[in-house]
């Protein structure tokens, strides 16, 4: 079992110049376990999963610096921080949005709270994907709020839930109108200051195949789900070699079989079996297209039989981030690294998605902009670099003063 760290403390505000501020933070904040339970049954009151204590946690860093938030609960044990600088005289507002949650822990190679630090890098889960850049985002909002430069933006800091599985908190967000004319929003995710203007969606839904249950020894008294679902698998597999196609950033559009689960018993013939589907959807693809696309290629795959398949609604649909709509801020933002890192940053496409795609959607601009590497993501030894974690503080600091 995983040993669960004590609740960090609230670092003092005094100490939020200092060279060290934005580690101290970021190792107080992976100390604090908020694991997605990913569609799993997790007891409400499990401190290893879900985002409650570390949103408690944030609240009181925000009290203690008199930085004005809102909590909202975005679902049960689930909370939203809403965090507010509003600057003088302000001609701009600029969303700064992050989520608090994590992948599992399971696997992993290195203590996942621990925030060990060795050869330039800060280890544990969510160092990189996503909490190092929430850090720099709370230091940087702290110090607008603290010397409240003439000329800057406005900053709304959003910290939401549930950004790994269904993207709840930023649509959530969305619903609640709190993120009203915001001019440009910026998406923390790992990308090595590079600006990301497009990614793609996400379609996920289930394939259910039923039979008819009885003792395994004498098995022609039934119908097997599981054979059932064997060539709907296989199907889909064919409909997926057929989608390949290139695509420089992106990498074209994909599906993927990713859990099947069939059957109570060996000694049970399974009387029902079912599949999830991840189909990732390139910016300008329709979701419903894509989805009944594969599911006619199912439908047409010899040995599918149609009267035990069914085929579930999506149970998540992300959008994809089209590009067009935040081509006018490339090159001011550009403008801005480039002063802060000197170096220009690339402007590319991803293929993994963000809560970008939901922003989008609502006729928010968008780009996602962080540090680390997405190859860090998520992995066994999750670790960010601590020089990037640094220059992430003053990377987010500037852009609010550059684009007011």
């Amino acid at each position: 079992m995983t040993p669960i760290p004590d609740p960090p403390s609230i670092p003092d505000p005094s100490n939020d110049d200092r060279d060290d501020a934005v580690v101290d933070l970021l190792t107080r904040l992976v100390a604090i376990p908020s694991i997605n339970p990913m569609g799993r049954a997790v007891a409400l009151d499990d401190p290893l999963h879900r985002e409650g204590r570390v949103g408690d946690f944030l609240a009181g860093w925000l009290e203690a610096r008199g930085i004005p938030y809102q909590r909202q609960e975005a679902q049960p044990g689930r909370p939203n921080l809403v965090a507010r600088y509003d600057a003088p005289a302000a001609r701009r507002t600029l969303l700064f949005e992050v989520h608090l949650d994590t992948v599992p822990v399971e696997g992993m190679t290195i203590d996942p709270f621990g925030g060990e630090q060795r050869d330039g890098r800060l280890y544990g889960r969510g160092a990189c994907d996503v909490k190092g850049a929430l850090a720099a985002m709370l230091l940087a909002l702290a110090r607008l709020a603290r010397e409240r430069p003439p000329g800057s933006a406005s900053v709304i800091l959003a910290m939401v839930s549930d950004e790994e599985f269904t993207h709840a908190g930023v649509s959530h967000l969305v619903t609640t109108g709190v993120v009203r004319d915001i001019d440009l929003a910026i998406v923390a995710e790992p990308t090595g200051f590079d600006l990301v203007n497009r990614h793609k969606g996400t379609a996920r839904w289930r394939i259910r195949t039923r039979g008819v249950a009885c003792h395994s020894s004498t098995p022609e008294l039934g119908r097997n789900a599981v054979y059932a679902m064997a060539p709907v698998v296989m199907g889909l597999e064919a409909h997926a070699r057929a989608l390949r196609r290139p695509d420089l950033d992106l990498g074209g559009p994909t599906l993927s079989v990713g859990t099947i689960h069939g059957g109570v018993s060996v000694n049970v013939v399974p009387e029902e079996c079912v599949i999830e589907i991840d189909r990732r959807l390139m910016p300008g693809e329709s979701s419903r297209e894509a989805i009944d696309a594969a599911n006619c290629a199912v439908l047409e795959t010899p040995g599918v039989d149609p009267t035990q398949t069914s085929f579930e609604p999506p149970w998540i649909v992300s959008p994809a981030l089209e590009e067009h709509a935040s081509w006018e801020w490339l090159g001011p933002l550009a403008d801005s690294i480039e002063r802060t890192l000197g170096r220009r940053p690339a402007v590319r496409g991803v293929a993994f998605g963000t809560d970008a795609g939901v922003l989008n959607q609502a006729g928010i601009p968008c780009v996602v902009l962080g540090p680390g590497d997405i190859a860090q993501a998520h992995t066994k030894e999750e670790w960010i670099s601590l020089v990037q974690l640094c220059q992430a503080v003053e990377v987010y600091d500037r852009l609010a003063r550059d684009l007011g």
